[in-house]
């Protein structure tokens, strides 16, 4: 029964869509059309397209955007032909993607592509990052993507901006992955990956290219349970140099508030990393960030103080668990040693859960100031959010009692 029950995890789905797929634009006696490709792959010598869509028995299809163009108002979606993970290179086919690779691949250069001046590693499950991080190399920039959530990055998609070398490769393949996304892998890198049979090696080229993907706009589709769907462009961060941040202001009955510092150039590198990877997260969301470093990420909750708690409780058991890997090569929660853990607990609560000096950043205003108070308890030092909030004043007022600086964007950035 249970060799029957796996069986469904391997079992490729045959799908029925077509070859071809045409969507059409009409307004009167203008249309516009996009044209479509079903992408496939040869594997084993066995043409195939995707393994299945989000479980296993359902049928799915993978699309590329091959001719045609879009513009509505003064909005135009992106050109054919600039292909990201719509026509992925495998170069390791033991098993071809499904659907959940594929987003996960895309979100991961959704997030990438903000950041091309250093090394940087963007880690996706279920379709939101459990770590990003940047860092000087990219073997370091990966080991602290991986372990700012070790626990949630097994069988993730790694994305990373550079190509990927022997170092960075070895320390990939200690862990078990499920896609690793790059422009390019260095001579010898194969070899090392080609030991991990189920791991799904990517190269696309264009990102290399990246940067010219930034305030692009493509069209979004959100399917409705009766056949319907919503159609909407995609989003695209205003708010992507520290000029484009607003000091926190606002006028409430009268009276005009203000944050009382700006932030330091240091924070203005947090929050402005923080509030670019949280273009790819789900929302309601909460994020602290240091270093440029996720610590920790709360997503796809009902109540913005809940997700800000989330976040911060995150912090502090990813920060346990890797303290205990780092010294004992073992999970926290396998750890029997409770002296041990003891003495683990101690310094993640003095440290706060790496939350002291951190940025805290928010999808959408805080409607009551109990959000900014969760991050102000545990040391963080400046906050990004929209703004627009009927109580922004009140989160200024907490926010200048404790000395923490606080920017708006102008902008929501929600994603569902």
């Amino acid at each position: 029964m249970a060799e029957d029950l796996k069986k469904m995890y391997s079992t490729i789905v045959e799908d029925s869509f077509p070859a071809n797929m045409e969507i059409s634009f009409v307004d009167k006696d203008k249309r516009q059309t996009l044209f479509y490709e079903k992408v496939t792959w040869v594997i084993d010598g066995v043409q195939k397209g995707l393994r299945y869509g989000e479980n296993p028995g359902q049928e799915a299809a993978l699309f590329k955007l091959v001719n045609g163009n879009l513009m509505l108002g003064e909005t135009e979606t992106i050109q054919p032909g600039q292909y990201l993970a719509s026509d992925v290179e495998l170069l390791q086919s033991g098993k071809h993607p499904g659907k959940t690779n594929l987003t996960d691949a895309d979100n991961s250069l959704n997030i990438l592509r903000y950041f091309v001046d250093k090394p940087t590693v963007v880690i996706v499950k279920h379709n939101n990052p459990c770590g990003v991080a940047q860092a000087d190399t990219l073997a370091d920039a990966y080991v602290k993507a991986n372990m700012a959530d070790r626990v949630a990055a097994f069988g993730g998609c790694i994305a990373l901006n550079r190509p990927v070398d022997k170092i960075t490769a070895e320390a990939i393949s200690s862990q078990y992955s499920e896609v690793v996304v790059a422009p390019e892998f260095e001579e010898g890198v194969m070899d090392i990956f080609s030991l991990k049979k189920n791991l799904r090696v990517v190269r696309i080229d264009n990102i290399n290219r990246l940067q010219n993907f930034v305030g692009k706009r493509c069209v979004e589709f959100k399917s409705l349970i009766d056949g319907g769907f919503v159609a909407q462009w995609s989003f695209v961060p205003s708010a992507r140099s520290k000029e484009d941040l607003i000091p926190a202001e606002c006028t409430y009955q009268g009276q005009t508030y203000k944050i009382d510092r700006t932030p330091s150039e240091k924070e203005y590198q947090d929050l402005l990393f923080g509030w670019l990877v949280e273009s790819g997260i789900t929302s309601n969301s909460v994020i602290y960030v240091k270093d440029l470093v996720t610590v920790g990420i709360g997503t796809g909750e009902q109540d913005r103080v809940g997700v800000a708690e989330i976040a911060r409780d995150k912090a502090y058991r990813k920060l346990a668990d890797r303290y205990c890997f780092e010294a004992f090569k073992t999970s926290y929660n396998d750890m029997k040693d409770d002296a041990a853990l003891s003495e683990i607990d101690q310094r993640v609560s003095k440290e706060k859960g790496g939350l002291i000096g951190s940025a805290m950043v928010s999808d959408a205003f805080f409607p009551f100031r109990d959000g900014v108070d969760v991050g102000i308890r545990e040391g963080v030092s400046a906050v990004i959010q929209p703004g627009g909030s009927t109580n922004d004043y009140q989160s200024i007022e907490a926010c200048n009692a404790a000395g923490v600086t606080m920017v708006y964007t102008g902008q929501r950035s929600f994603k569902h």
